[in-house]
């Protein structure tokens, strides 16, 4: 018998861990609805984690693009030329692995409902 440390029922301790393995089976074979639920989530949360990528590399871009203009260094017009076409091809390559990813997260979301059905 385990230790008994907030004053819950001995009997509802003693069978969390055939509950915990009953939920898992639960969700594994009686409920395909909520396997294509999870596998949709698991997308959406990749997604989300490329959409994040992709705004912090903005956001760099943005300070980098402040940082060319403030530049005293930078007093030429071909030289600000340059700076901001560097920054162009950052974005663009950005933008490129973005749309990889997203590619990439529809073919896998396609594989995973597959696997679920």
């Amino acid at each position: 018998m385990k230790n008994n440390p907030f004053g819950m029922d001995p009997a509802m301790m003693n069978a969390s861990p055939m509950l915990t393995w009953w939920q898992q089976q639960w969700i594994k074979g009686a409920n395909p609805m909520a396997q294509m639920q999870a596998a949709w989530m698991e997308s959406l949360a990749e997604a989300m984690k490329f959409e994040a990528q992709f705004l912090k590399a903005v956001a760099e871009s943005g300070q980098q693009m402040t940082d060319c203009l403030n530049n005293e260094e930078h007093a030429t017009p071909q030289e600000l030329q340059a700076c901001y076409q560097r920054l162009v091809e950052q974005m663009t390559d950005a933008q490129h692995k973005r749309m990889e990813q997203a590619v990439e997260l529809s073919v896998d979301f396609r594989k995973r409902l597959w696997e679920e059905i």
